[in-house]
């Protein structure tokens, strides 16, 4: 779970505009630092399998973001990829 302060220090990076909370830039930029925190956590915790299963949520949320923001702006969609250093999804 991010706090608060991470989870706005990341809105403020991916914002599209002053009063932005819910782009798809920003929603994909948060679900992939939470991605990373529950995959660290499951290497340790292999048995987890309630935190895996919300990691793949959260990674199927992510990649239907990631549709979403490629067919509506591609140019967006390659420069967030190319920060967040995400593999391009087809």
């Amino acid at each position: 779970m991010l706090d608060k302060n991470k989870k706005q220090r990341i809105i403020e990076k991916y914002k599209t505009h002053e009063s932005d909370t819910g782009s798809p830039q920003v929603q994909i930029a948060i679900l992939t630092e939470e991605v990373k925190e529950l995959t660290t956590h499951l290497r340790q915790h292999k048995k987890d399998f309630s935190s895996r299963r919300g990691l793949i949520k959260k990674v199927t949320e992510r990649r239907r973001l990631m549709r979403y923001l490629k067919r509506e702006d591609n140019k967006a969609y390659e420069q967030l990829v190319e920060d967040l250093k995400l593999r391009a999804i087809n």
